[in-house]
């Protein structure tokens, strides 16, 4: 993906945060707890790929957090400090989605993945600060 700019990252950051109150919404006020959970997994994509963006990277259209978190760890070698919240969310990207073979998510589940996609979130915007 082209780096429109060197501020594109804060597009990404945008979506994210999008998608932030979203969550917390559907959490406090008590929405579908599966969807929570996606967007918990859309808010830490959306974070690493900003930071992909805000690094010069290119990266292909993919929604797996630990091929992001590999892109990422080539500059940003901590990140694997992070890979059981990644691969955590991962699972959200595509168990939500569908019915039938998956689980029926809670509301714990959901505060649960938003606690992991907050601390995708402090660690891209710590790197941020830095870079």
């Amino acid at each position: 993906m082209p780096n429109k700019s060197e501020h594109f990252y804060k597009e990404w950051f945008g979506k994210a945060e999008e998608d932030w109150l979203s969550a917390e919404v559907i959490i406090k006020e008590g929405g579908a707890p599966s969807t929570a959970c996606f967007l918990s997994q859309q808010i830490a994509e959306k974070y690493l790929k900003g930071l992909l963006t805000a690094s010069g990277h290119r990266f292909p259209k993919i929604h797996d957090l630990i091929e992001l978190e590999k892109l990422l760890s080539v500059k940003f070698f901590e990140i694997n400090e992070l890979e059981e919240d990644l691969k955590f969310l991962n699972r959200y990207y595509v168990e939500t989605r569908y019915p039938g073979d998956y689980p029926v998510f809670s509301l714990k589940d959901a505060h649960e993945a938003l606690a992991a996609a907050r601390r995708v979130k402090e660690f891209v915007l710590g790197k941020i600060q830095t870079t």
